[in-house]
């Protein structure tokens, strides 16, 4: 049986295999030209086959909506030795399907480079394929350590590999802001440069002196979220309020409780206590922001942080007093719930759904999808609540942490290592569920946050082959550890074709 990662839902291989060739046509059935584009376009580096369209090409790509069964991503893929048959219900399964053949040719022909070699022979198969959940994620922060838009292209490519179905693209920080705002230009001029960056964990006060910058023009990133839409992927963007705001303060102080005051970019890692302040001036700039971020990202949810807001600043500020009475508020630390529900009732007035993170003692509008992270209880807790949940618990998700104890990893989030095991063990959905709550669970996510991550090989060795097993288990559902162990090992040649340092 070949390895399949994710495992499909259902596969038979019977013997024989069917070659493409440079005279291998492909029939296009309507709606069906972006997938066949796709599977040229991924082929043709190693291959050179040019699979041209023909009305009788034994390979054949069709949309069938009675295949209602499927849903938006199933697929089926039928290999003879004379023919290859992909349908789905929708075309997202189409890109989903043209991924598994990729995974079922030889692994040389996931190369970027022409491989002459092998033949491109497919085992015949029947497979029907359909996920366990929409929402399999990963989060890249590019935040602490801006990465190029080339970069983030290849990112999309590998979790296309894998049938993830969300990139989570974490966009403003503390250290630095990278989307610009046609109307606050400083945001990234002056937000997205630091003079230089602490080395270790917070509290540590040791810096390299080196400044990090960088910012992504308008044009890259509708380009970027056109790129994954193409391979069935969608950019969430997340830009962090009412916490996590130092970058774009230093470059608006008078969106801050203290406008007189000058601030950097945060050159520390940890949670900084500057936060935006309550005003009409401050929400007006959250609502002008997220005008150009859905005018960016057609994304149906936008992310806007909502974690890590120390209210101390609020507390003794007059504006932010005013603002509890003004609203009948019980104190300062409510005005965190009260910035999230005004600014989320925004998106939801423009047709949008609003994620935020989950905060213990925080009570968000149930409209709220929540990505639940600080706590295993907190998953189960917040879809008996009634939200829709995210499970992204730091302890099986967070790929920041090292992968093993050995101590010759890289530098990683201090913390007990996260390896591949758990990650693969993780369950988004809590065994104490009913089944009215483990419904309101959408799926799982990775995240990466790049505090002690700095360049694309070192984010890659981190996510691979972790995010193997998150995608295994939140397409599949539970695979047994073994089998896909098994499968893993058989995956690796893929991964070296594509140039991922990973773990042995």
């Amino acid at each position: 049986m070949p390895a399949l990662i994710p495992r499909p839902t259902t596969a038979a291989f019977p013997p024989g295999h069917f070659t493409l060739d440079h005279h291998t046509a492909v029939r296009l059935g309507a709606g069906t030209e972006p997938a066949a584009d796709l599977l040229r376009s991924l082929l043709a580096p190693a291959t050179g086959l040019p699979l041209r369209p023909s009305p009788d090409g034994p390979v054949t790509l069709a949309l069938d909506p009675t295949h209602g069964r499927l849903g938006d991503e199933g697929y089926a893929l039928t290999v003879t030795p004379d023919a290859v048959v992909l349908r789905a219900a929708h075309p997202t399964g189409l890109l989903r399907g043209i991924q598994t053949i990729r995974q079922l040719l030889p692994a040389q022909a996931l190369s970027g480079t022409p491989q002459t070699d092998p033949a491109w022979t497919l085992p015949c198969a029947d497979i029907i394929d359909v996920p366990h959940h929409p929402w399999r994620g990963a989060m890249l922060d590019v935040a602490r350590h801006f990465q190029p838009v080339s970069y983030l292209r290849r990112y999309v490519d590998l979790l296309a590999l894998h049938k993830i179905s969300v990139f989570h693209l974490h966009l403003t920080d503390d250290q630095g802001w990278r989307m610009p705002v046609a109307a606050y230009p400083k945001l990234t001029e002056i937000g997205g440069h630091r003079a230089e960056t602490q080395r270790g964990p917070a509290g540590t006060g040791s810096y390299d002196g080196t400044p990090h910058g960088g910012s992504y023009t308008r044009s890259e990133l509708a380009d970027l979220v056109r790129y994954a839409a193409d391979r069935g992927v969608t950019v969430l963007p997340e830009l962090e309020m009412p916490g996590h705001v130092r970058a774009a303060l230093a470059a608006y102080p008078a969106l801050g409780n203290h406008p007189e005051r000058t601030l950097d970019v945060w050159t520390r890692w940890g949670v900084c206590d500057t936060v935006l302040g309550v005003h009409d001036e401050a929400l007006d700039f959250c609502r002008t922001v997220l005008d150009e971020v859905m005018d960016v990202f057609p994304s149906p949810y936008i992310h806007i942080g909502g974690e890590e807001c120390p209210t101390a600043e609020w507390t003794h500020s007059a504006t932010a007093r005013q603002r509890v009475a003004a609203e009948g508020l019980v104190n300062a630390q409510a005005l965190h719930g009260w910035f999230l529900g005004e600014i989320g009732d925004f998106l939801v007035r423009n047709g949008r759904r609003r994620v935020a993170w989950s905060e213990p003692g925080a009570e968000l509008p149930l409209d709220f999808t929540v990505m639940t992270w600080r706590d295993a209880a907190h998953t189960l807790a917040a879809a008996r609540r009634g939200h829709p949940v995210v499970n992204a618990y730091h302890r099986a998700t967070y790929l920041d942490y090292a992968r093993s104890d050995d101590p010759h990893e890289p530098p990683a989030q201090p913390g007990a290592a996260v390896d591949l095991r758990t990650v693969h063990a993780h369950d988004p959905v809590p065994a104490e569920a009913d089944a009215e709550a483990a419904g309101r669970v959408l799926g799982t996510q990775a995240q990466l946050w790049t505090e002690f991550v700095t360049t694309p090989a070192h984010i890659e060795y981190l996510t691979y082959p972790r995010l193997c097993a998150l995608a295994d288990r939140g397409w599949s559902g539970p695979t047994d550890w073994t089998d896909f162990e098994s499968r893993l090992g058989d995956h690796t040649p893929r991964l070296d074709a594509l140039g991922i340092p990973h773990h042995p």
